[in-house]
């Protein structure tokens, strides 16, 4: 009677054998994610902490120098943007409806790298005008719509302006105001 209480480990109460728990499946398949996550965790810790390799200047008495004062000082000597106005232009555009007729007004500052770049705008104005005229007058309400639309006729602009001007350039067009009516 004995032996008929005490159950064997590897047996249920219904006398079926119950398979046993391997400790290398456990090991795989709680031991190895685990080392998986830690692994991931360092190397992603190791990214985010970057490279340390950062360079120390050291001044004529061989003291350490603070390298963002010393670029802020460079980066304040830099050269200076010149921007040229362009005269304002008012043109017809075409509405969201059939037939909707809107005017669109536009103001405009052309960054340019040097006041030769400026002379060269004066002689070729009226060349620079019409091609924005030209341009401008094809747009609807649609194309200038959301930032996205801001952005494409931004450069849609430059690459105008570069065009005329060839081989003098500009680097940036800013539109200071963009009212349609």
């Amino acid at each position: 009677m004995a032996e008929d209480a005490e159950v064997d480990e590897n047996e249920d109460e219904d006398g079926e054998e119950k398979p046993k728990k391997s400790k290398k499946k456990l090991l795989l398949f709680v031991g190895l994610p685990v080392v998986i996550v830690l692994l991931v965790a360092i190397g992603v810790g190791l990214m985010l902490m970057g490279g340390g390799d950062e360079e120390v200047v050291l001044d004529e008495d061989g003291k350490p120098v603070n390298v963002s004062e010393s670029t802020e000082s460079k980066m304040a000597s830099g050269p200076v943007p010149i921007f040229y106005q362009m005269p304002e232009i008012l043109v017809n555009i075409s509405g969201e409806e059939e037939g909707e007729q809107l005017i669109l007004q536009i103001n405009i500052q052309l960054e340019v790298p040097d006041e030769e770049t400026i002379h060269q705008l004066d002689l070729l104005l009226p060349r620079v005008v019409d091609q924005y005229q030209s341009f401008l007058r094809e747009l609807r309400v649609e194309d200038i719509k959301g930032s996205a639309g801001n952005y494409r006729l931004r450069l849609e602009l430059l690459r105008r302006v570069n065009l005329a001007m060839q081989p003098a350039y500009v680097n940036d067009v800013l539109i200071e105001k963009l009212l349609v009516n």
